[in-house]
């Protein structure tokens, strides 16, 4: 076990390392670090809510891209049909999609709280399928875009141009850290939502509900991602398939940061989204930014058993 001193001594060093990385892409590519934070407000959006529930309900949710889908689908509709602002439809995509949420919960989750987490993959696995393949039933597959004015804001320093709207996806990251967290240590549903994570059959023990724990926290967790569709689509595609791949990187952030790490998650998000914007700088290279986050994964585990080995 490492010593306080030693701890934060490493922590320093992570943060100069940091610095100094930072301040090298301003003077190199600023543009890099422009749209890694852009790419990392979207990740840090829909990691959070799944690292919400790995780290109390224990269930590694494999479905969680594709409920944000389903939201996005369903901003579009609102937009199509009603003329909606998919920002707006956010609201009562929240509202529709925890009712979702819970059901979701009650009719499969709850049934495999208890069982192996191979039965676990294997559910959640099955409800991706099912949400996938309903969305192709109801809307096709043909990839589905919407046009709004401010979508399109652009800026200029010096010499490079950016968009502004995806600058939104960060302060929407941050705006859902900052709820959780006082929501999980200001509230008394969240202090005891945290004490189920800790140690469920102490919770039972000083008559916390543990089951409502966990339905109120899955349910809102499917509530934001799918909520986060109606800003995904402002400046996305969307077809059936679209949200497999933000699952992928969700579990990717989650095993930078270490589960339960709702913070952690900003950071991790912030490296994954640099590190993809680097790669698609160089021309010719732009595929390989869809498997940085397998190559994350995989440093994070040779890192942590060669800590293990040192202990």
């Amino acid at each position: 076990m490492e010593l306080p001193g030693v701890l934060k001594q490493r922590r320093n060093q992570y943060a100069l390392a940091c610095l100094f990385l930072v301040v090298l892409l301003i003077l190199w590519k600023p543009s890099v670090l422009i749209y890694g934070v852009q790419r990392a407000g979207l990740y840090a959006a829909i990691a959070i809510p799944m690292a919400l529930v790995l780290g109390v309900v224990g269930i590694l949710n494999i479905a969680h891209g594709d409920f944000m889908m389903i939201g996005a689908y369903l901003a579009y509709w609102g937009n199509v049909l009603y003329g909606v602002d998919p920002l707006v439809a956010m609201i009562p995509v929240f509202v529709v999609m925890f009712v979702v949420g819970a059901v979701t919960y009650k009719t499969t989750i709850k049934k495999v709280l208890d069982a192996p987490e191979f039965s676990q993959l294997l559910l959640t696995f099955g409800l991706a399928m099912i949400l996938e393949q309903l969305a192709n039933l109801l809307w096709t597959s043909q990839p589905r875009k919407l046009h709004v004015d401010y979508a399109s804001t652009s800026a200029t320093i010096g010499p490079y141009s950016f968009g502004v709207f995806e600058f939104a996806n960060a302060a929407i990251a941050l705006l859902i850290l900052i709820t959780l967290v006082l929501f999980l240590s200001r509230t008394r549903t969240g202090q005891a939502a945290l004490a189920v994570g800790q140690n469920p059959r102490g919770a039972r023990l000083v008559g916390i509900d543990v089951e409502r724990s966990y339905l109120l926290l899955f349910s809102l967790s499917i509530a934001i991602v799918s909520a986060i569709g109606g800003l995904f689509l402002v400046r996305h595609s969307i077809f059936p398939l679209v949200g497999g791949s933000y699952t992928m990187r969700s579990f990717a952030l989650i095993a930078m940061a270490g589960i339960g790490n709702l913070p952690g998650i900003l950071y991790c998000s912030l490296a994954l989204g640099v590190a993809e914007s680097l790669i698609i700088s160089f021309k010719g290279y732009g595929g390989w930014a869809d498997i940085v986050f397998f190559a994350f994964i995989l440093l994070v585990i040779l890192i942590r058993s060669y800590r293990e080995r040192l202990t």
